[in-house]
C-alpha cells in the first residue's frame, strides 16, 4: 500500500489539475470494476445454458461447462476480441471477490456465518481467476474441442492430485467441496433474499428475485453430477473417473426423460446468467471503508 501511495501522489503532482479533478475517484472505478465483473459472469452463464439448450434439442453434441463455453466462444467470428472483453471483466470480477471476501466491502461482519459467506466469495474469486487465466491462454492457441479438453484438464488436475499423500482422500474432498457448494446453492435459491442486495425500484425487484431463485437451484443441480463424479474418483483412485461441468450436464439428459430435465436446468443456467446482468445494473457496490483485512 505504501508503494501505491508513493505513485498516487506522484501521478497527483504530475498531471495537471483539471485532469485530476475530471479522473473519476477510486470508488468509482471499483464500483465500475464490479459492474463489468457481474456482466463478464452473466455472459458466461448465458452461453453455458445457450450451448446446454442447443444440445437437448440435438443441435450440438454435447454440453460444456464454464471453461467450454470460452473454448466455444473463441471459436465464433471476432472470437478473440471476445476473449478479450471477457478476460478483462473476469479480473474485474475476481478484483471485486478479493474485496469482498479480504475487506468486507459487503459490510458482512465478523459473524460465524458471515466468515462462511466471506470463504465462499474467496473460493469464488479463485475460481473465477483460473477461469480468466484460461481465457487467455485461449488467445495462443484456440481449443479444436472446447468439451473434450475441458475434461481432459480435469483429469490432469485430479491425476496431479492423487499423486500427493493422501491423494484419494483430497479428490474425495474436492467433491465433497463441489457438492456443498451445490447444495448451497440450491439452498441459497429457496430462501435468500435477492432484492435486498438490489438498488432497484419494489417492481424490478418482485420480477427479477424468482429470475435468481431460478437460476440458483438449476446451479446447484447442475454441480450435482460432477461432485459424485470426482468423488467417485477418489474412492477408486482414478483419475479417469473425474469429468467436467459439461459432461455432468450430459449425464443429466441420459436418464429417462434426460432431454427435458436437461433444457429445464440450460433455462435455469441462463436465468442465473440473466441475474448477473441485473447485479450488473443494480447491486448495490460500495468500497471497502478501509483496506484492512482485520476490519
Amino acid at each position: 500500500m505504501p508503494r501505491i501511495c508513493s505513485l498516487v501522489s506522484i501521478l497527483s503532482q504530475a498531471l495537471p489539475r483539471r485532469l485530476m479533478r475530471n479522473l473519476p475517484s477510486s470508488d468509482r472505478l471499483l464500483e465500475g470494476a464490479a459492474r463489468v465483473g457481474y456482466g463478464a459472469r452473466g455472459f458466461v452463464y448465458l452461453s453455458v445454458g445457450l450451448i446446454a439448450l442447443m444440445a437437448a434439442m440435438d443441435w450440438m453434441s454435447d454440453a460444456v461447462g464454464t471453461s467450454g463455453a470460452v473454448g466455444w466462444l473463441a471459436q465464433q467470428p471476432f472470437g478473440r476480441v471476445w476473449l478479450v472483453l471477457l478476460g478483462v471483466g473476469l479480473w474485474a470480477f475476481v478484483l471485486w471477490r478479493v474485496l469482498q471476501s479480504v475487506f468486507d466491502a459487503d459490510r458482512e461482519g465478523t459473524s460465524l456465518k458471515a466468515w462462511g459467506m466471506r470463504a465462499g466469495q474467496a473460493i469464488s474469486g479463485v475460481v473465477y481467476g483460473l477461469l480468466a487465466a484460461g481465457v487467455f491462454e485461449l488467445l495462443d492457441e484456440v481449443k479444436a474441442n472446447p468439451a473434450a479438453e475441458d475434461i481432459a484438464e480435469n483429469q490432469q488436475k485430479a491425476a496431479a492430485l492423487l499423486e500427493m499423500p493422501f491423494g484419494d482422500w483430497l479428490l474425495i474432498g474436492v467433491g465433497l467441496a463441489i457438492g456443498g457448494v451445490a447444495i448451497g446453492n440450491m439452498v441459497r435459491g429457496f430462501r435468500s433474499d435477492f432484492s435486498s442486495d438490489l438498488a432497484c425500484s419494489a417492481d424490478i425487484c418482485r420480477r427479477v428475485v424468482p429470475v435468481a431463485r431460478a437460476g440458483y437451484v438449476a446451479r446447484g443441480f447442475a454441480l450435482l453430477p460432477l461432485a459424485l463424479f470426482v468423488i467417485i474418483a477418489g474412492f477408486r483412485a482414478s483419475a479417469a473417473e473425474v469429468s467436467s461441468f459439461g459432461a455432468g450436464l450430459d449425464a443429466l439428459e441420459r436418464q429417462p426423460g434426460g432431454s427435458i430435465i436437461l433444457s429445464l436446468t440450460a433455462i435455469g443456467l441462463m436465468a442465473f446468467g440473466a441475474f448477473a446482468f441485473v447485479e450488473a445494473r443494480y447491486r448495490r457496490i460500495r468500497a471497502p471503508d478501509d483496506l484492512n483485512p482485520l476490519n
